[in-house]
């Protein structure tokens, strides 16, 4: 018997997160509970639990997604995560549409200084 814990997204979601994450060979989605993509210890999306997905985009481009998809911040356990985006699930179910901004979040992630990384005992 496995001990591993399902995702707590719906399937739907998780099949649509997987299916963006795979048009990015560099990129590796990780997370058993919370699916999410990081590079050098920064995260750059997740899928919450209720299957809303989260993705960090830089200034600018964040304001640009805001507008253009009247959607908000991204908030989750009552904090509103400055840098994350709202993807509406209309976006999420149109991967080419959502492509471009995950590439965008990728670039902006991939230039934030590493995080160290903590050695598990």
């Amino acid at each position: 018997m496995s001990n591993a814990k399902a995702s707590a997204a719906p399937p739907k979601q998780q099949a649509l997160y997987d299916e963006l994450v795979s048009r990015f060979a560099e990129v590796e989605r990780k997370g058993a509970t919370v699916p999410y993509t990081s590079i050098n210890g920064n995260m750059s999306s997740y899928l919450y639990a209720s299957g809303a997905l989260a993705l960090r985009l830089p200034p600018g481009d964040r304001e640009q997604f805001l507008e253009k998809y009247q959607t908000k911040l991204f908030e989750a356990y009552g904090i509103v995560q400055k840098e994350y985006v709202t993807v509406p699930d209309s976006l999420l179910t149109n991967t080419d549409e959502l492509q471009p901004y995950f590439a965008i979040s990728y670039e902006y992630v991939k230039s934030l200084k590493p995080k160290p990384s903590k050695k598990r005992a």
